[in-house]
């Protein structure tokens, strides 16, 4: 008898690949050598194949980080330098069209799984920004609600002040005297 191989699904949490995502040029994205991590292939296989099918990669699915972007997350990841074996091109960057598109190109059981995980994190995170946005109006209404109250209180403050400082005239009778003279 042949034994069948056995598939063990391993997600990762959403909570994971969450921080894998990062916002480049005003978009959601998530870097090749992250993407390739989570895949189990190397970063070189996975963009061989993206070359190979680039009609299916357009520029808001996938594009190249320039040299300054790089630069910028370096901090946030370590890289090796380049004259002792580290990368010799920018990395290439997938929005979550991009990331949906590499499991038709990876045509793995593992791609399938894993980009079911990673496109369920990038929902998350629009969930939560959205959430955000709702909290920051509610912030800046509430803001605004208690300057409002607060020049109110401010005006009130004012008027007592000046009753309390405006010193009281004394306040001759009035009418017909008769008296003394």
């Amino acid at each position: 008898m042949k034994e069948e191989k056995s598939i063990v699904k391993v997600e990762i949490p959403v909570e994971r690949i969450t921080q894998l995502i990062f916002v480049i040029r005003g978009q959601k994205v998530m870097i090749d050598k992250d993407l390739a991590d989570i895949y189990q292939v190397p970063t070189k296989y996975l963009n061989q194949i993206v070359r190979r099918n680039i009609e299916r990669f357009p520029a808001d699915f996938m594009f190249q980080m320039s040299q300054e972007e790089a630069e910028s997350l370096r901090w946030q990841f370590a890289t090796s330098n380049k004259r002792r074996g580290g990368r010799r091109y920018f990395p290439l960057v997938f929005t979550e069209h991009g990331v949906a598109m590499l499991s038709s190109v990876l045509k793995s059981k593992k791609a399938v799984t894993m980009n079911i995980s990673i496109i369920r994190a990038f929902i998350k995170l629009r969930e939560m920004l959205a959430t955000n946005k709702d909290l920051a109006q509610r912030m800046d209404e509430l803001e605004r609600s208690q300057k409002d109250q607060g020049n109110r209180l401010e005006s009130v403050y004012s008027i007592v002040k000046q009753l309390i400082e405006t010193p009281i005239k004394s306040v001759e009778k009035m009418g017909f005297n008769v008296g003394k003279q």
